[in-house]
C-alpha cells in the first residue's frame, strides 16, 4: 500500500470556541483511519435536520440531529458533523464514547429569514481486538433542509419540495447560493492554478452520496481507504485546527471544493476562512 501523505498550505484553521454551536465531549480525540474492518458494520446511522418550532414572528427554531449505532460496542466511537446555512459553516458538533455502540447528539439553532440548511457528518469507530491489528469502521450521512420565512407569505419548512410556490423558492436560494460558492471556489482554483478540467468536483456537503460507490476516478476496493484518511484530514486541519488564538477559523466560510483527480492519483481540497485566506490540503492515494 502506497504512503499517503496530507500536506496543508497557508496556515491551520481554529474554531472558534465560543461559538455556541461547537461542542464536544471531554478532551477530544483525533478521527484515525484504520483498515476497515469487515466484520463490524453501523445497524444505524443518520443526520436529520428539522423544522422545530416557531419561536416568535421574527424567529424559528431548527434542531440538527446526529446518531448512530454499531452492531457491537467497539473501543471508540465518534461522530463529528459540519452545518451549513446558505453555503456558509454556521457550527460543528461532535460527540465521543470509549466501549460504545451508541452515538447521539442533538443541537437547536435559532433561525430567521429563508436559509437553506445543509449538515455533513462522518460516524467513525475504531476497533480494537487484543492484540490484533487496529481496525476502523466508517459511514457518512447528509441533510438538507429549507425554511422560507417570508412576508408574503406563511412560513413553511420543507426538504422536498410539495407545492410550486416551494419549487420556486428552492430554485431561487439554490441559484442565489451556488452562484456564491462558485465564484469563491472559482477564485481558489485560479489562486492555485489548478485545471479544473482534470478533476472531478465534488462539494464537501456530498460526500455522503459515496457511501456505496467509489470516488470518482477511484476504484472501490481503495475508496474507503481514501475515505477515511480524507476525513482524517479534514477533522485534523479544517475542523479542529490547531490552538494558536491569533489564527482564524473556519465559521461563515462557504462549503470546501474537494477535487478528485481524473487520473486517480490524489485529491485537493479548496477553501477560504472568514478572514479571506486562501487553504490547499492534498491528498496522494
Amino acid at each position: 500500500m502506497k504512503k499517503v501523505w496530507i500536506y496543508w498550505v497557508l496556515g491551520l484553521l481554529t474554531l472558534a470556541v465560543a461559538l455556541a454551536l461547537f461542542t464536544q465531549t471531554g478532551e477530544q480525540p483525533v478521527i484515525k483511519y484504520f483498515p476497515i474492518d469487515q466484520s463490524e458494520t453501523f445497524e444505524s446511522f443518520g443526520t436529520a435536520l428539522d423544522y422545530d418550532a416557531e419561536e416568535d414572528e421574527d424567529e424559528y427554531k431548527v434542531s440538527w440531529k446526529v446518531a448512530s449505532k454499531s452492531e457491537n460496542p467497539v473501543y471508540l466511537r465518534q461522530d463529528v458533523s459540519l452545518l451549513y446555512v446558505n453555503g456558509r459553516l454556521k457550527g460543528v458538533v461532535s460527540k465521543w464514547k470509549e466501549n460504545a455502540d451508541v452515538i447521539e447528539k442533538e443541537t437547536s439553532l435559532h433561525g430567521e429569514d429563508s436559509q437553506k440548511y445543509q449538515a455533513v457528518s462522518f460516524h467513525h469507530g475504531e476497533v480494537h481486538e487484543g492484540e490484533n491489528e487496529i481496525k476502523s469502521m466508517q459511514a457518512t450521512s447528509k441533510d438538507e433542509l429549507y425554511v422560507i420565512d417570508s412576508p408574503h407569505s406563511l412560513r413553511t419548512a420543507f426538504k422536498q419540495p410539495g407545492t410550486e410556490e416551494e419549487k420556486e423558492w428552492k430554485q431561487r436560494l439554490d441559484h442565489s447560493i451556488q452562484q456564491q460558492i462558485e465564484a469563491q471556489w472559482q477564485e481558489l482554483i485560479t489562486h492555485y492554478q489548478i485545471p479544473r478540467d482534470k478533476y472531478t468536483a465534488v462539494a464537501l456537503t456530498e460526500l455522503a452520496d459515496y457511501n456505496n460507490k467509489p470516488f470518482p476516478g477511484t476504484n472501490e476496493a481503495d475508496s474507503e481507504r481514501i475515505k477515511g484518511q480524507l476525513w482524517e484530514g479534514l477533522y485534523k486541519n479544517y475542523v479542529l485546527g490547531i490552538s494558536d488564538t491569533k489564527s482564524s477559523h473556519p465559521i461563515q466560510s462557504y462549503i470546501p471544493l474537494i477535487l478528485f483527480d481524473k487520473n486517480g492519483k490524489h485529491l485537493i481540497v479548496l477553501y477560504e476562512d472568514d478572514t479571506g485566506k486562501k487553504h490547499q490540503l492534498i491528498q496522494y492515494y
